[in-house]
């Protein structure tokens, strides 16, 4: 799919951007992860932006940290994109808190800190795909009907990736969920996974049969 992707991509001669808010979250391989924009960057030669977040992987949303990287294929250009991202940062934000950077730059520097965060980040990965796999169970274990017949099954909660899932629930059922179970999620059923634990995610699946049989199916 990249490559269709990237070959779509330059046959129009668009520069493409990269969010990459789940690195090492995504498939709990930082290397995995960054396979699409290494692949452009590459083996395609193109010329890309990248925006990263380490609110997730680094566990530091109250820092908000991340980075803007931008690659050209000469030196020239690099200078003067440069040049126009510190124009546009000084008016932005002036001088952004260096906390959260010096954390990020210090782990991504020490090659003992390196290896700790990596060995971390896999096993917490690993705990949200293994509580996804333990939703579904919990949800086929009480024969919960799916949101709507468009879903043959739970299955598409374990085929999602990252920390949140979308369960084809919609407000009429958060609403349920919130008001009589004290579950909290956006209104169009997004939950976060990493919330989902051993001991609470029978609770869920019981609420969630409630809700579909309280309010209905989801609407298409």
């Amino acid at each position: 799919q990249w490559k269709k992707i990237a070959d779509v991509v330059e046959k129009k001669k668009a520069i493409p951007i990269f969010d990459t808010a789940y690195q090492g979250y995504a498939s709990g391989d930082l290397d995995k992860d960054a396979f699409s924009v290494r692949y452009f960057a590459h083996e395609r030669g193109m010329e890309l932006m990248v925006t990263q977040s380490y609110s997730k992987n680094f566990g530091l949303y109250g820092e908000r940290i991340g980075a803007l990287n931008v690659v050209v294929k000469d030196a020239e250009s690099a200078v003067k994109i440069r040049s126009q991202l510190n124009i546009i940062t000084r008016a932005m934000i002036s001088n952004p808190p260096l906390q959260g950077a010096r954390l990020v730059a210090n782990v991504i520097a020490n090659p003992d800190l390196y290896a700790e965060w990596d060995k971390e980040l896999k096993i917490m990965s690993n705990r949200i795909v293994a509580m996804r796999t333990s939703l579904v169970n919990a949800l086929k274990k009480i024969d919960c009907p799916t949101p709507n017949p468009i879903y043959p099954d739970w299955s598409h909660i374990t085929s999602q990736i990252g920390m949140f899932a979308y369960t084809g629930l919609q407000a009429k059922h958060v609403e349920v969920l919130t008001e009589k179970y004290h579950i909290y999620c956006t209104k169009n059923g997004r939950f976060s996974m990493a919330g989902v634990n051993p001991n609470n995610v029978d609770y869920l699946a019981e609420a969630m049969k409630d809700a579909l049989a309280t309010k209905g199916p989801s609407d298409v």
